[in-house]
Order: structure tokens, then sequence, then C-alpha cells
């Protein structure tokens, strides 16, 4: 299907998952314009246009929005059960956090835009459930839900790539209540 087949909006659409796809597969140096506009089946010179640079269009692939279930009301020892699926869908194989994951290390907006997505989306979902520090244990929790998908699925650490999701579930169960409900050092 051309580009004047999808419209306007559906061409940035195909060019925004195309690139997502290639970035998180890829990263972002062995990512390339023409490469993206063919996975869209649109011509570079529309990238261009609509993004003007690929540092414009991985920005672009980057503005992503995670939607968290309310925790209120959810026992503390359930919140794996509740928040890793969110979590294990957006940063799988084919999840549009990767991208940002594989790129975070050596690219500044990928980490700014990482940074972004916890402090502004999920900080402020998680600090409901928190008994006091919620920053900090906000920041905790990101680090390890980052900690995990980096070496399951950027480094490929043979345990955590080969386990399922419902025992990541069961490992992580009691380190996230700890992390936002368990007793602050003192």
């Amino acid at each position: 299907m051309g580009a004047r087949a999808r419209g306007p909006e559906g061409s940035r659409e195909a060019i925004l998952a195309a690139a997502r796809l290639q970035f998180g597969r890829n990263g972002f140096d062995r990512t390339t314009i023409r490469s993206v506009a063919a996975a869209a089946g649109v011509d570079p010179a529309l990238v261009m246009h609509y993004f003007r640079s690929k540092d414009g269009l991985f920005a672009a692939a980057s503005e992503l929005e995670i939607t968290l279930p309310d925790l209120t009301g959810v026992p503390p020892e359930r919140f794996a059960d509740v928040l890793l699926p969110v979590f294990t869908e957006s940063w799988g194989p084919d999840g549009p956090f990767l991208p940002l994951l594989r790129a975070a290390a050596s690219n500044p907006a990928a980490a700014e835009a990482l940074l972004g997505v916890f402090t502004d989306q999920v900080a402020p979902a998680l600090a409901a459930v928190t008994p006091d520090h919620p920053a900090e244990r906000a920041a905790l929790v990101g680090a390890q839900l980052l900690g995990v998908a980096v070496a399951r699925h950027v480094l490929g650490s043979p345990p955590l790539a080969a386990m399922d999701d419902a025992a990541l579930v069961r490992w992580l169960r009691p380190v996230l209540a700890q992390h936002l409900t368990g007793p602050a050092p003192g």
C-alpha cells in the first residue's frame, strides 16, 4: 500500500512503527532513513518531510506513553502481577521501549526519553501506593525493571532470556513489594 492510499497520518504512523521496530532490532547507528522508508513502503523524502533527520525520527519514535493500572487496593505482594505484564509487553523484542533501552547508553535523547517515561508517567502512578519516599521507591522499581529488561533483551542473559513471564513475575514479586512498601532504611 502506497503513501497516498494511506493518507498523511497513516503514512506517518507507518513510518513511526517501522522506525520503532528497526531502532529496537538494529539500534540507532545501524538504522537508516532509507531502511525505515522501505519498511514503511514510502519514499525516503517523506520520512525527511515528517521528521527532518534521523535524530528527529528517533525522537518521535521515542515519544511513548505507558498506561499503568491503578494499584490502589492491590495487595503489595501482588504489585508484580499487575505491573510486570505492562512492562514485559512494552520492553519485549517487538515492544516500543526496546529502542530506548538499546540506545539509552550512548544516545542522550534516548536516555532523556526513557528517564522521562519513568519520572513523568511511572513514578506518579507508583507514588499513590508508597508509604513514604515515593521518588526513591519509584526510582528503585524503575532501576529494577530496566536492569531486568537490559539483561534479558539487550545483553541476552541466558537465564533471563529463557525465563517465561510467569516465572519472572514470581521472582520479582517480593522485590517489587519491598521496593514499594517495605520499611525504608534508617
